[in-house]
This record gives structure tokens, sequence and C-alpha cells, in this order.
């Protein structure tokens, strides 16, 4: 999925939002979930991917990263709860393995 991407992640119980953009999904939660990079997101162990949008160019996707990030939590809950009402992890299933 080397496409353009906006992205959030949480942890288990969904108590942190985090909002990353990528032009690689696949490998950005790959990264995620290997805890690659010693940031937030390993901090609080945010690797469930539970939204995602895609974009024709980055620049599309960091202008929509801003968009999200300006937003107070209950836009974001609202906005996962839409598309994804269980919150579940989306990328539950893809292959890791080309790492």
């Amino acid at each position: 999925m080397k496409k353009n991407c906006v992205y959030l992640l949480t942890n288990k119980n969904n108590t942190v939002i985090y909002i990353g953009v990528t032009s690689n999904l696949i490998k950005r939660i790959y990264q995620h979930k290997s805890k690659t990079f010693k940031g937030f997101t390993a901090k609080y162990n945010c690797d469930k991917l539970v939204y995602f949008e895609e974009f024709d160019s980055i620049d599309e996707a960091i202008i929509r990263e801003k968009q999200l990030k300006s937003g107070n939590r209950r836009r974001k809950e609202d906005l996962i709860n839409i598309e994804n009402p269980l919150w579940k992890d989306l990328s539950e299933g893809w292959l890791f393995d080309f790492m």
C-alpha cells in the first residue's frame, strides 16, 4: 500500500489516539508494531491502526493530518466510530515479512 496516507493509531485500551502521515502505510505500521523508533507511539504502546485515509499527494495528506490534529478528541472518536465502530485493528492480517 504505497499511497500517501494519514492514519490514526491507538493502544489496546483505546485511551490514546496518535495521528501520523506516511507514503507507505504497511511499512510505517510495521515500524510502529515493532517499536523501531522510540517515540510517542512506543512509549504509549500505540500500534493498533483504527483509521486511515488515502491521498494522491503527500501534501494533501499533510494538510489533512493538520486538520485532524487541530480537532478535539471527540471529533477523532466520531471519525473512527463512523468507519470502524468496534475499533478493530485494521492492519490485522497484514503480512509484515517483507522487512
